[in-house]
């Protein structure tokens, strides 16, 4: 959003002005009769009573101070303008924007922002704040460009909401000039600002204002400590997070958990479940956060034992019964293979929100139980929960799973018209994928080119998949080359498209694929795979040599290839095979 950037210049040569909308919402109803909240505070003089009533500013002023809900503050703010306070008493008016901000109440806190005549920087503080709490980047930056514009000079706890603005929006350009003018104003060697842009140019991706904010700060903290690792983790690399971390004087709870999800994050399981082991190690007590990490990491290696051990773990904690846990203990039964476990997970949730349902559903789903996916939906829908976007995603997939062309056209039709959910690239992927399977091709083909937004190599994978199994040799084709557009590094792709040039016999084709694979240099991948064995994870690669037991290893499969030459007189592990089967594969 251009207005949400940063030009001191323009601003600084506008008159002051204010900001936000000039009307004002006066609660309807006065009471006769406010009672004072109990406080051991001096009760100003001149209170007044319930008949021949009168405020004084004093006396505004305390009760706004120790109010303690909404409705002592509505009552207060009606007083207010009944004695005429507000709006023309400038503290007034600012002390009551600030509470309505303070108990949640964004509408009202804006109209009183708008009816103040000169705002002064704590309430565009208080503004930007009640922005940022609603994840509004754009609307806290114009509020601080109001207050620059304004003539205030800004103090650390306005440029702190600034940068967090900026990181937010991920506004470079914007924390750029924050930056500068805390250079002018001379804030940068607070701590609690040094470590605001630290955190910006982290969100901002730009590692090398980071370590040079990181290098000049004289005192750093926890705080400090931990954007440095997330700054290593987004912008470097979750091997360099490592070894600065290793480094790092204090480590604490929430660093310890960053480098866990950093590393599941990264597909790094293996590492992950190493990291919370010396984590757990050293004494520190896992957060829920840090065990939703670990299941994930379980999950994606199918460790089902070692996901149990965990599910304990979290149990002697009572973190277990963290409805986001029970969410991530579904999603890691369920993808180990325990579908049965996960459901009784799903069944002692005592209060099921909409992700509970989703996970359950998706559990479902990935399973290949389309039809139990799809009757769990109908359960949901009866328990009065609304399904989201991502319910959609799960129950359009388990269509698919089930074969149910007409009720996945259905269950699309009312996600936009019933749920007004707006599609998305997941959705149409799903309603490929479910057409491709039914041998739809062209139907599938036709919702492509109509698709409210750009087609992704998602979305041409779910139909080349179906076009290789339905032998449809066109569209195939052109789902591959529209892949190899977006992700032309993908060696999958070129090994298909050859494949299918060369059964036409169109060499032609196929060396133009071959040529282009030598000139990117695309090498086909290795697979990889892990095995769980006495409670240990292990990880292996195609020809791999690096395994602690690989001697063991291959003198285990020369054994069995002797007994196979034995028994059928020859062997499907002739030397140089698994080579020869890759070349003959890519050409």
């Amino acid at each position: 959003m251009p207005g949400a950037r940063l030009d001191f210049s323009l601003h600084l040569s506008r008159p002051a002005t204010s900001c936000g909308d000039s009307s004002l919402m006066i609660p309807s109803r006065v009471d006769r009769l406010l009672v004072f909240p109990v406080t051991s505070a001096p009760i100003p003089g001149g209170f007044l009573r319930s008949e021949g009533r009168w405020m004084n500013r004093s006396v505004c002023h305390h009760l706004l101070a120790h109010c303690r809900s909404l409705r002592e503050l509505e009552r207060i703010h009606a007083r207010a303008v009944t004695h005429g306070l507000h709006p023309s008493n400038q503290s007034i008016s600012c002390t009551l924007f600030r509470r309505y901000a303070d108990f949640g109440r964004p509408a009202e806190a804006r109209r009183l922002f708008g009816e103040i005549p000169c705002p002064d920087l704590v309430s565009y503080t208080s503004l930007m704040s009640l922005h940022l709490q609603l994840s509004q980047h754009h609307e806290a930056m114009s509020a601080f460009s109001c207050a620059v514009a304004s003539g205030h000079r800004p103090d650390g706890f306005v440029v702190v909401g600034a940068l967090s603005a900026s990181g937010g929006a991920g506004d470079l350009r914007a924390g750029l000039g924050v930056h500068g003018l805390i250079f002018r104003c001379g804030l940068g060697s607070e701590l609690v600002v040094g470590n605001a842009l630290v955190d910006m140019y982290c969100r901002c991706g730009r590692f090398e204002g980071v370590l040079g904010v990181f290098d000049e700060m004289a005192v750093k903290d926890e705080v400090t400590w931990g954007s440095m690792l997330h700054g290593y983790m987004k912008c470097v690399g979750v091997d360099a997070a490592l070894s600065f971390f290793d480094q790092m004087p204090v480590k604490s709870t929430v660093s310890w958990t960053a480098l866990v999800t950093g590393h599941v994050q990264a597909k790094q399981p293996i590492r992950a479940l190493e990291i919370f082991g010396r984590m757990v190690l050293e004494g520190h007590r896992p957060t829920h956060v840090t065990i939703v990490g670990v299941l994930s990491a379980c999950a994606d290696i199918g460790s089902l034992d070692l996901g149990r051990v965990i599910h304990g773990y979290g149990s002697k904690f009572n973190i277990s019964t963290n409805i986001i846990v029970s969410n991530a203990l579904m999603d890691m039964y369920a993808k180990s293979g325990s579908i049965e476990m996960a459901f009784t997970v799903f069944e002692e949730v005592p209060l099921k929100d909409a992700f509970t349902w989703t996970t359950m559903i998706s559990s479902f789903t990935v399973q290949g139980d389309g039809i139990k996916a799809l009757e769990l939906f109908e359960d949901m829908l009866r328990s009065g929960i609304v399904p989201n976007s991502v319910t959609f995603v799960s129950v359009l997939s388990a269509c698919s799973h089930a074969g149910l062309i007409q009720q996945g056209r259905e269950l699309f039709d009312n996600m936009r018209r019933i749920y007004n959910i707006k599609p998305q690239l997941e959705h149409y992927g799903c309603i490929v994928d479910l057409l491709g399977r039914g041998g739809l091709l062209e139907e599938a083909e036709a919702l492509i080119y109509d698709m409210d937004v750009e087609p992704d190599t998602v979305i041409w994978r779910s139909l080349l998949s179906p076009c290789l199994v339905h032998g449809n040799d066109r569209l195939a084709e052109i789902a591959g080359q529209e892949i190899i557009k977006r992700e032309p590094g993908d060696d999958g792709v070129y090994v298909l498209l050859w494949n299918i040039y060369a059964s036409s016999d169109r060499w032609k084709e196929a060396l133009d694929i071959r040529k282009q694979m030598l000139t990117r240099k695309i090498l086909k991948k290795p697979g990889c795979s892990w095995i769980e064995v006495d409670g240990g994870v292990h990880e292996f690669l195609v020809q791999d040599k690096a395994h602690d037991a690989r001697r063991e290893i291959y003198d285990t499969l020369e054994g069995i290839d002797r007994q196979l030459k034995m028994d059928l007189g020859s062997s499907p592990l002739e030397e140089n095979s698994l080579i020869s089967v890759d070349e003959e594969l890519l050409f």
